[in-house]
């Protein structure tokens, strides 16, 4: 009886250790208070590797290929530079000082500065000027400031200039940039922005608190030291409204893209056949400005006879995206000229049509911004290039003008005087007879029916 005594309190004894030892582990992994360049652990979502703990270098790593991810490893720091951004990883911890906008990254490698303008449109000067560089210190370096606030979880800077305020931009730019650089980390990192526009992190906030589960940081506001075990510092762009998937982290398509648009944004239809058996609804981008069709009621009335339920959406309605997106998403087939409101085809369903007006002068950005974009987001596009007599240029140039005849000639003087022309002096006046076939052939795809007359 004694020994049996003796054993059981041995037995207890460890099963008091092994309990004291996982309070130990549970308090280390859950205070607020650790040490933020601890080893970071994500327990990651994907399928294929459900329930797999990797530690943050692991992540980082994703984000660099060849000479860059062999630099990281070896010196904490990448930064890479192509004709349309440049990104810099580090991970090792860094110490991000907002009242500079400066960012260290120690090392017992020789000083080298870097600076990052955070924002995918390096090509475009104009965009650029928007956007405040960041600089990075990395290396040896002397009296580093020290932490004001410290956190677990990486950083990821970017800007919200550049040309924000028009929605291709903002999701060529900015949204599908950070979707490429931010998806793979499952929400656990902090967006810190400059530039910052209160009513644009306002707009996307759906999207934003979906790629983190933590707010936002003003490179303005909350000045001071903030220190993190890890940092991305500017965007990656692939393409116009696209994404490569064979360089991003997790293989991320075009169709993960709008699942994720779908779920941020809790869109009801996936598909257009969804819709099978019911009025084929159709949303006309109406501008205002420039642009704008000189027969839009007709338009619409051509539509409607055709067998549409047709929404005609101004400036106002598309600005909120929390409701346009939903409005989108019950629609079959959209129609408008090419412009930014074109972009909104992000939220039509698996199926839908895309009927792109293209005004005279336009062929390139119209086929390069939309119609090729508009097959990888699982979409039906139709195109619809007016002829000089349906472009109030006709009337403002003459027939014989280059402007008409030789749409290039006017190209070759530089974007801007293109722009002027083409983007900023346009507007339309349609063929209702020859636009008729497009809608017709718009119908068919979403499996309606028109009237035989």
């Amino acid at each position: 009886m004694m020994a049996k005594d003796s054993k059981t309190g041995v037995v207890g004894t460890t099963i008091s250790m092994i309990f004291l030892l996982i309070i130990g582990l549970l308090y280390a992994a859950f205070t607020p208070n650790i040490n933020p360049f601890e080893t970071w652990m994500h327990t990651r979502k994907d399928d294929e590797v459900f329930g797999v703990e990797e530690p943050l270098n692991s992540f980082f790593k994703r984000l660099v290929k060849g000479v860059d991810r062999i630099q990281l490893e070896t010196t904490g720091l990448s930064c890479h530079s192509d004709v349309h951004s440049e990104v810099c990883v580090a991970n090792r911890p860094v110490i991000v000082d907002k009242s500079a906008l400066t960012v260290y990254v120690p090392s017992n490698e020789a000083q080298v500065e870097y600076k990052v303008q955070p924002y995918a449109r390096k090509e475009d000067g104009t965009a650029m000027k928007a956007v405040t560089p960041v600089q990075i210190l990395h290396g040896n370096i002397s009296n580093p400031p020290a932490c004001n606030f410290s956190y677990n979880i990486p950083a990821m800077i970017f800007s919200s200039g550049g040309f924000t305020g028009n929605l291709f931009h903002e999701f060529n730019e900015i949204i599908i940039p950070l979707f490429i650089m931010s998806r793979s980390f499952r929400s656990q990192l902090q967006f810190v922005i400059t530039d910052f526009k209160p009513w644009w992190v306002s707009k996307y906030e759906r999207i934003l608190s979906s790629l983190s589960s933590y707010d936002v940081i003003n490179s303005v506001e909350k000045e001071g030291v903030h220190c993190y075990p890890g940092a991305v510092i500017g965007l990656k762009f692939h393409d116009n409204l696209a994404l490569n998937s064979s360089d991003i982290p997790g293989g991320y398509s075009m169709f993960d893209f709008k699942q994720f648009l779908r779920e941020s944004y809790m869109l009801k239809m996936k598909d257009v056949s969804n819709q099978m058996g019911k009025k084929p609804v159709l949303v006309l981008i109406s501008r205002r400005k420039t642009r704008k069709f000189f027969n839009e009621d007709k338009m619409v009335e051509m539509m409607e006879e055709l067998g549409f339920q047709v929404i005609a959406a101004t400036p106002n309605q598309t600005s909120n995206l929390d409701t346009f997106s939903g409005l989108v998403n019950s629609c079959s087939v959209m129609v408008g000229a090419h412009g930014a409101g074109l972009t909104n085809a992000l939220f039509l369903p698996a199926g839908a049509v895309l009927v792109q007006v293209v005004p005279l002068g336009l062929d390139w950005p119209s086929v390069n911004y939309y119609g090729g974009p508009a097959s990888e987001m699982g979409l039906n596009y139709l195109e619809y290039k007016i002829k000089p007599e349906e472009s109030s240029l006709i009337d403002d140039y003459g027939p014989d003008h280059p402007v008409i005849t030789d749409p290039m000639s006017i190209s070759l003087k530089g974007y801007r005087a293109s722009r002027a022309v083409y983007v900023d002096g346009q507007n339309l006046k349609v063929n209702l007879v020859r636009f008729r076939e497009t809608l017709v052939e718009a119908m068919k795809l979403v499996g309606g029916s028109t009237p035989s007359n």
